[in-house]
């Protein structure tokens, strides 16, 4: 239990879990994006969600999706609880729409975007 409490009392990692809360799968590009950060340490945070049992991953081809865990039924009642503050928390809603736009693509699109954006800054 101290684990998960200390996993979410990280801002970023708390985001990723209520992402999923509302998203139900996302790519690790989408969470990557989302969050803001260098993809290393979305993985970091990503891995310690993982290693608390909150979320799972599947790996299909070349991408990493990621869900709750909802294999282990006493998480439910966190899941339910930290749902339900979402709705009251104004900037958590505000990063929701922000995720809203980044899933309008598909991965594979937004893993061009943000290769085309890389390439970009590297010729600057």
């Amino acid at each position: 239990m101290n684990k998960i409490f200390k996993a979410l009392g990280d801002r970023n990692r708390l985001r990723i879990v209520l992402s999923l809360i509302t998203k139900s799968e996302l790519c690790a590009c989408q969470i990557h994006e989302w969050l803001g950060v260098s993809a290393p340490t979305a993985s970091n945070h990503l891995n310690i969600l993982i290693d608390t049992g909150l979320i799972l991953s599947r790996k299909e081809g070349r991408w990493v999706y990621y869900t709750l865990n909802q294999k282990d039924a006493s998480l439910s009642p966190l899941f339910k609880w930290l749902k339900l503050k979402l709705y009251h928390d104004e900037s958590l809603q505000f990063d929701i729409e922000n995720l809203n736009e980044i899933t309008s693509c598909s991965p594979i699109i937004l893993r061009r975007k943000q290769q085309e954006r890389k390439n970009s800054l590297h010729l600057n």
